[in-house]
C-alpha cells in the first residue's frame, strides 16, 4: 500500500510540475510579439504568387511564409506608382497628406535630383513598431528620398540595406517627353 501511495503521489507531483512549466512556457510564448515581415513589391500582381493561386510561377519561399503566417486577401494600393504608394504604406496616410504627389506630374515618383522625400515629421510603421519593442529593418528599394534626412534610418528603421531609388532612372527627370 505504501508503494501505491508513493507512486500515486509521484504521478500527481509530476503532473503539477509539468502543468506549471507548460503554463509558464505558454505565458512566455504569448508575451513575445510575433515576427512581422512586410513585403512591398513594385508591379507584383495579386495572382502572381503560387500561394495565391498562380498555376505556373513557383514561389516556394514565399509560399512557406504564407503557410506559416497570415495571408491577406483584401487590400488597397494607395497609388499606382512607387513613391506615393510606399509613403501610404509606411505612414498609413493618403500619399497626398505626405506631400509626395505634388508637382507637375500627378502621382509622381522621386527622381535622383529631387531634394525632398518623406517628411521627417511623418510617423512611420517602423517608429510605431519600435515603440512596441520591435527591431526594424528596411531592405531593398526605398524611393522616399535619397538625402540623409529622408533615408530609412532617419524614419525609424534600425537598419537599412538597399538602394535609395530605382537604378533605371535618368538623373534628370524628363520634361514634355524629352530628357
Amino acid at each position: 500500500m505504501a508503494y501505491y501511495n508513493i507512486r500515486c503521489g509521484f504521478i500527481i507531483l509530476t503532473f503539477f510540475v509539468l502543468a506549471h512549466f507548460s503554463a509558464a512556457g505558454q505565458a512566455k510564448q504569448a508575451s513575445s510579439p510575433p515576427n512581422l515581415i512586410i513585403i512591398f513589391a513594385d508591379d507584383l500582381g495579386y495572382g502572381d504568387l503560387a500561394s495565391y493561386g498562380h498555376p505556373t510561377i513557383r514561389t516556394p519561399n514565399l509560399d512557406r511564409m504564407a503557410e506559416e503566417g497570415m495571408r491577406f486577401t483584401q487590400f488597397y494600393a494607395a497609388a499606382s506608382v512607387c513613391t506615393p504608394s510606399r509613403a501610404g504604406l509606411l505612414t498609413g496616410r493618403y500619399p497626398i497628406r505626405t506631400g509626395l504627389v505634388e508637382g507637375l506630374i500627378p502621382g509622381r515618383v522621386l527622381f535622383p535630383n529631387d531634394k525632398t522625400g518623406l517628411p521627417p515629421d511623418e510617423v512611420t510603421i517602423a517608429e510605431v513598431l519600435k515603440g512596441q519593442g520591435y527591431a526594424t529593418m528596411a531592405i531593398g528599394k526605398w524611393h522616399l528620398g535619397h538625402l540623409p534626412a529622408f533615408l530609412p534610418t532617419a524614419q525609424g528603421f534600425d537598419g537599412y540595406l538597399g538602394i535609395p531609388y530605382s537604378n533605371d532612372m535618368d538623373y534628370i527627370a524628363p520634361k514634355d517627353g524629352k530628357p
